[in-house]
C-alpha cells in the first residue's frame, strides 16, 4: 500500500486518540508521555487568562523560546499546531516555485496531504534522483518506527540546495529513551517542535519552528502567511511552561519511568506472540500482529476500551504502533488479547 494512501483519496486524515466512541480507556494509539500531564505546565494552563487576546507578535513568548534554543528571536515561528505549520510551509514551498516534497518512506500522513493540496509532487528520498530543489522532510526519531532518520546523515554531508527547504519534525525528540543514541539535528534545517506530547497535554494545540540561521527572511515570510493569533492563551501557557527548568527536570525524571514501562511492554508483546520491530529509541514501537483480519482485531480491542494505531496508513500493513503506557494499561491489553 502507498504509505500516503490515506491522504491521496480525499478522505479525512487518520490519527490516534479519541474517536467516535470517545476517549479510549487505554489509549496506545498516541505517543503522549504516559507520565503526564506535567504538573508545572498544567498549573500554568489552569491559571491562563482566556479573557484577553495574546500579544499578536508573541514578543515575550518568542524571546523565551529563543533563549531556550540559543537563537535570535527572529528565527522563532509560532504555529497553531505541527500540522498547521506543515500546511503553511508547504504553501510557502509552492509559492516560491518548489514542485516536489521529499518524504521518509514511512511518515506522518500530513506531510504528503499538505504537499498534494498545494500541488507538490510527492516522492521518497530514495526515489529522488534529479537533485532538483524541493521541500524535504525528516522526523527524528522517525514515526512510526521510532528509529534514527537515515536521511539526516546525508543532510549533514550535503549542503541544502539553493531554494530548497529542509524540515526536521522534532515531535518525539524530547521522548528519546536511549541516552547513547540521542538525536543529532542538522544545522541548516528547520526544526519543528510540538512539546504537548512530551508534556502529556496533547489537547493543547501549540507548536513552533526554529529557522536556520540563514533563513530569517523565510521565517518572516512564514509569519506573514499565518492567521492572526495562531496560538491562544492556553498555547502560550504551554509553550512558556515548556522552557522552564523545573519542566525539563520533570521530563528527565519521566523518561526514567518510561524506560521501565517500555521494557515491560516490549516483553509483554513478545509474550503475546507479536513480532516486535526492534530499534525504536522513543516511547513507542511497532509490532506485527498474528491476525488475518487487522480491522476486526482492532475493532474488538476498541470495544474493550483499548485502542492501537493501525500502521497501514504509514505503509506498514499488518502492523500496529503502540505508545508506551503504564503497567495497568499493559495488563488490560494482555487480558483483552488473550480473551479474544
Amino acid at each position: 500500500m502507498d504509505a500516503w494512501h490515506e491522504n491521496a483519496t480525499g478522505e479525512a486524515p487518520l490519527h490516534g486518540g479519541p474517536d467516535a466512541l470517545g476517549v479510549p480507556l487505554h489509549d496506545f494509539s498516541t505517543n503522549a508521555n504516559a507520565c503526564g500531564p506535567c504538573p508545572q505546565v498544567l498549573q500554568l494552563l489552569q491559571a491562563a487568562d482566556p479573557r484577553h487576546y495574546p500579544d499578536p507578535a508573541y514578543t515575550q513568548l518568542r524571546a523565551q523560546l529563543a533563549r531556550f534554543h540559543g537563537v535570535d528571536p527572529r528565527r522563532i515561528v509560532l504555529a497553531a499546531s505541527a500540522s498547521e505549520f506543515i500546511h503553511r510551509i508547504s504553501a510557502h514551498a509552492a509559492r516560491t516555485g518548489l514542485r516536489r516534497a521529499v518524504l521518509p518512506a514511512h511518515a506522518y500522513g500530513d506531510y504528503a496531504r499538505a504537499a498534494r493540496l498545494w500541488g507538490l509532487d510527492v516522492c521518497t528520498a530514495a526515489a529522488q534522483h534529479d537533485g532538483a530543489p524541493a521541500l524535504h522532510w525528516a522526523c527524528q526519531p522517525s514515526s512510526p518506527l521510532g528509529m534514527p532518520d537515515a536521511v539526516l546523515a546525508r543532510w549533514t554531508r550535503q549542503p541544502t540546495a539553493q531554494g530548497a527547504l529542509r524540515v526536521i519534525d522534532c515531535a518525539y525528540a524530547p521522548l528519546v529513551l536511549d541516552d547513547v543514541a540521542a538525536p543529532t539535528l542538522a544545522g541548516d534545517a528547520w526544526q519543528l517542535w510540538t512539546p504537548n506530547k512530551a508534556l502529556g497535554l496533547t489537547g493543547v494545540r501549540a507548536a513552533y519552528a526554529v529557522a536556520p540561521a540563514q533563513a530569517v527572511e523565510v521565517a518572516l515570510a512564514l509569519q506573514a502567511l499565518a492567521p492572526s493569533w495562531p496560538v491562544g492563551a492556553d498555547g502560550v501557557a504551554l509553550l512558556s511552561g515548556w522552557v522552564l527548568a523545573q519542566t525539563q527536570d520533570w521530563l528527565a525524571q519521566s523518561l526514567q519511568r518510561l524506560r521501565r514501562y517500555k521494557a515491560q511492554q516490549l516483553a509483554l508483546c513478545v509474550g503475546l506472540g507479536w513480532q516486535v520491530q526492534e530499534g525504536s529509541l522513543a516511547n513507542f514501537f511497532v509490532a506485527r500482529l498474528p491476525v488475518a483480519d487487522m480491522e476486526q482485531a482492532l475493532r474488538r480491542l476498541r470495544g474493550q476500551g483499548i485502542k492501537l494505531r493501525d500502521c497501514a496508513s504509514f505503509g506498514l500493513p499488518g502492523c500496529v504502533r503502540l505508545g508506551v503506557l503504564a503497567p495497568p494499561a499493559q495488563q488490560a491489553l494482555a487480558q483483552a488479547w488473550r480473551g479474544r
